[in-house]
């Protein structure tokens, strides 16, 4: 099988959690090549994610580097399951690969957190709200451009949903309650979603007000998705040129630290939802 050009975040972060296990059993990539039975070139492209491996052979070398975390071995072998085509899939080559990466990490998340002061959570948006933010995108989008958008935001929200739906915890600021991002029906009806989803059992939504004062990373948009391990746990940033995964144990500390600090700001969930309810009525 060839080199993969362009591994998705999933597929580097398997390469990635083999080259932290081969470097704490203090081996040499080209010692952990012999191992295997392959050589250094081969290795690297493994450790990057450019070239897949099997369960057994992630397993084996789980072995070589002595490692007896079973949880941990068994939540990377199940990374190595053969490509699988998911929803997001109809959108390659339409969209840029971080809103396909994106919607990866969300399906396999066993639990998400969200931070945001400026914009509200995607997985929250009405598809008229969606439609209005990429709308003001700079250059300006295509129509065709922001219905694909749109539609591939909505479609992102089935985690939320079904029989075993993902826990999702979001904390908003009152900056991006107010925004009026096409109008005041659309705010007024999208506030309003925001308050139905908030009463489903597996979401939480709490607001910091403005009389909260100061917060951590303002203007950041945060988002934390729990692994199936916590060694596989995920940071998302929003940047200008698009998505940023982080996955250093420093990195996901200070980010949990810093939701942490927001949700002790932020007002309970039933006094969040009444301070949403006074937001939408005065609109």
């Amino acid at each position: 099988m060839p080199p993969r050009s362009s591994p998705t975040p999933r597929q580097q972060r398997l390469g990635v959690e083999l080259r932290k296990l081969r470097e704490r059993a203090g081996l040499s990539p080209t010692e952990a090549a012999a191992l295997l039975g392959v050589d250094r070139a081969k290795m690297s492209s493994i450790e990057t994610g450019r070239v897949g491996l099997s369960a057994e052979r992630v397993r084996t070398l789980a072995g070589h580097y002595c490692c007896t975390d079973e949880p941990l071995i068994a939540a990377l072998a199940a990374m190595t399951v053969g490509r699988m085509r998911h929803w997001w899939d109809e959108y390659r080559g339409v969209l840029p690969n971080g809103f396909l990466d994106l919607a990866e990490l969300e399906h396999h998340s066993t639990r998400m957190r969200t931070a945001q002061t400026a914009t509200l959570p995607g997985l929250l948006q009405t598809a008229d709200h969606a439609r209005a933010i990429f709308a003001e995108s700079v250059p300006p989008l295509p129509a065709h451009e922001v219905e694909h958008r749109t539609s591939h935001r909505i479609k992102r929200q089935a985690v939320l949903h079904g029989d075993t739906p993902t826990h999702y915890s979001a904390t908003i600021h009152e900056a991006a309650l107010r925004m009026q991002f096409g109008g005041a029906a659309t705010a007024r009806a999208q506030l309003g979603h925001i308050m139905e989803m908030s009463e489903r059992d597996n979401i939480t939504v709490r607001v910091v007000p403005f009389t909260a004062g100061a917060i951590p990373a303002p203007g950041q948009t945060i988002f934390y998705a729990t692994g199936s391990v916590p060694q596989l746990d995920t940071v998302q940033l929003d940047e200008v040129h698009g998505p940023v995964f982080l996955d250093a144990t420093a990195q996901l500390d200070k980010y949990r630290n810093i939701l942490d600090r927001l949700e002790d700001l932020a007002l309970k969930p039933d006094a969040s939802r009444d301070f949403i309810h006074e937001i939408a009525r005065d609109l």
